[in-house]
Order: structure tokens, then C-alpha cells, then sequence
């Protein structure tokens, strides 16, 4: 094979790459993907839908460059003719949400070939709620519930679930220096935490969302029946109150959100077993052991966060897998 043949391999390439096999090979799919991240999460959606026919390969875009990311990828499906051999996978942003007002989502969400996250990004699906605990286990080998996540991100989602429409509008309406995704994030962290009084850090949130939303009104006062409008359709989309967290900026709930939480949570557990194992020791010696033997064995919290696989269970990944089911049923 030429450089320039492997250097501008197409759907068209795989496709007949396939068909030179024997009818009793398996099927080859790429599945395009924007970083190194990503892999594994596609992996886990995709490589459940392989059989004695087909199989996916999940790998970056580029041959040439080191570039990654959304545009890359759906260069990828603009030069590359994707289609039933080769597919486009994305996080979903904004995309999804605001439906079809840019070029760029109106391709996310109307080609076949290209499959989104539905949440902003993979980070969303990493942190979600009913599978923090299970983190924690992960992290800190101590299984006490201490901290209710599910009902901690509930409330959060609640709390920014009325700014985040007015941020979704501002984008819809293409005047998103407004109100960009920097402006909404610093109202929607919650600043200090307390793992033991965690609704005074929603009480401030609500306090700050509300202060906002007040300049907003004033400074748009005729967006009400819009905005309305926009608030029942992104219900619609699977965007409910409940559940705003999966739609923020995937980085700022990882990092300013989930992982402060998460964070006094496991030093809680971790400081809870090391004492346990002090008050059961024998002797001094045992003692020491069993803390070096803990110590080695507690895991980093944001590696455990990215190999969480509870997302599963989460709407927006069964919203993939039919996307996912659909697109096997045009190839057959």
C-alpha cells in the first residue's frame, strides 16, 4: 500500500477491503474518535454489538498530524466519505441541544454515520451520580455510604437548571458572547463544601443562580415566551431538572464539581478504614503493615473517574446504543 493510498483511506477504501475477504470474515468498522480518552468509552459501547460478522476498531482520525478533537473528526467525515465501513463518533457539546442552528450540529445530529454523547461530553457520563459510590469503593476499598451523590446531583441540577436554559438560549439565538460557558460556570460552582451540611453549598448556588437570572430577565425583557419554549423542548430532548449536570461543560463538573466532592468523600473513607485498622491491630508492627498494605492498595481518584463504567445505566448511553442498533439495522 502506497503512502498516499494509507494516507487518504476512506469508507470507500474499507468497503472494498472488505469485500476482498471471504464471505466468512469478520466485518471491519472504524470508529473515529477525538482523543485518546475516548477510546475505551467508545469500546465499551461499540464492542458490545460485535458478533462472528463484524467488529469495530476504535482509533483516532489523523495519519498525518497529532491534531485531535470534534473538528478533526468530522474532516474525517467530510473527506472521507463515512459510512457503513467507517464512522464519526463526537461528544455531543452543544450540538445536540441546540438542534441543527450551526452547520456543525445540524451534521451531529442528522447523519447516520456520526454517533454523540447526547450529555455535553464523556466526562458528564463518567460522573454520573448513582455510580460515585461505586467510585469510592474503588478508590478507598471502604463501601460506608457517607455522602448520597445521587441526591447531592439532584439537587445541584435543580439548583442550575433555570440558568442553563438561559445559557442554551443565548447559543440557540447565536449571541452566546452574551452568556458564554465561562460566564455560566463560574455561577454554577459551588465554591466551599461541606461533605456533612452539603445544602448550604446548594443554598448559595440557588442564591447565585437567582441573582443571575434576575439581570438576565432585566436585560432581555421580552425572552420570556421564547425561553419557555426552550425549557419545554430541552424536557423533551432528556434534559430534565433532575438532571442538568450531564449537560453542563464536561472539564468544569469533573473538575470543579464532582471531584471536590468526591474528594473529602474518599479522604473521609480513607482516614475511617486507616483507623479502623489501628484500633484492630495486635502490636505496632501488624499495625504498621497493614496501613502500608492500604496505602498501596487506595487508588487516584480521577484514573477510577475515567474507567467508571456506571454511565451504562444512564439515559443518554441507552439513547446510544439505539443510535448505535439503527445504524447496524441500515447495514444489513
Amino acid at each position: 500500500m502506497t503512502k498516499r493510498l494509507r494516507d487518504n483511506i476512506t469508507s470507500d477504501y474499507f468497503s472494498a477491503a472488505n469485500k476482498l475477504k471471504s464471505k466468512s470474515a469478520k466485518r471491519r468498522i472504524v470508529a473515529y474518535v477525538e482523543s485518546y480518552d475516548d477510546v475505551l468509552f467508545w469500546r465499551t459501547l461499540l464492542g458490545s454489538y460485535e458478533d462472528d460478522t463484524r467488529y469495530f476498531e476504535v482509533m483516532l482520525p489523523s495519519n498525518k498530524t497529532l491534531e485531535r478533537g470534534k473538528r478533526s473528526v468530522l474532516m474525517s467525515l467530510i473527506n472521507g466519505n463515512v459510512g457503513q465501513d467507517m464512522i464519526a463518533c463526537v461528544d455531543a457539546d452543544y450540538d445536540y441541544l441546540i438542534q441543527g442552528a450551526t452547520e456543525v450540529s445540524k451534521k451531529i445530529i442528522s447523519n447516520p454515520f456520526v454517533f454523540h454523547t447526547y450529555a455535553y461530553s464523556i466526562e458528564n457520563l463518567q460522573c454520573y451520580a448513582p455510580s460515585l459510590h461505586n467510585v469510592c469503593v474503588m478508590v478507598t476499598l471502604n463501601d460506608h455510604a457517607i455522602f448520597n451523590f445521587t441526591d447531592f446531583m439532584r439537587q445541584y441540577s435543580e439548583a442550575i437548571f433555570p440558568l442553563f436554559v438561559w445559557s442554551v438560549w443565548h447559543y440557540r439565538k447565536g449571541n452566546y458572547g452574551q452568556f458564554t460557558l465561562t460566564d455560566f460556570n463560574k455561577v454554577a460552582e459551588i465554591g466551599g463544601f461541606n461533605v456533612h451540611a452539603p445544602e448550604i453549598a446548594i443554598k448559595n448556588l440557588r442564591s447565585k443562580v437567582f441573582k443571575k437570572i434576575n439581570w438576565l430577565h432585566r436585560k432581555y425583557p421580552k425572552a420570556k415566551e421564547s425561553y419557555l419554549s426552550l425549557k419545554n423542548e430541552l424536557i423533551r430532548l432528556g434534559v430534565t431538572p433532575e438532571t442538568t449536570y450531564l449537560y453542563i461543560q464536561g472539564h468544569h463538573l469533573f473538575d470543579k464539581i464532582v471531584m471536590p466532592v468526591m474528594t473529602k468523600v474518599c479522604g473521609i473513607l480513607i482516614r475511617e478504614r486507616e483507623a479502623e485498622i489501628r484500633r484492630q491491630a495486635v502490636h505496632s508492627t501488624q499495625m504498621r503493615n497493614e496501613l502500608s498494605c492500604y496505602s498501596h492498595s487506595v487508588q487516584d481518584i480521577v484514573q477510577m473517574l475515567k474507567k467508571n463504567m456506571g454511565y451504562v445505566m444512564s439515559p443518554p448511553f441507552r439513547k446510544m446504543q439505539e443510535d448505535v442498533e439503527r445504524f447496524l439495522e441500515i447495514k444489513n
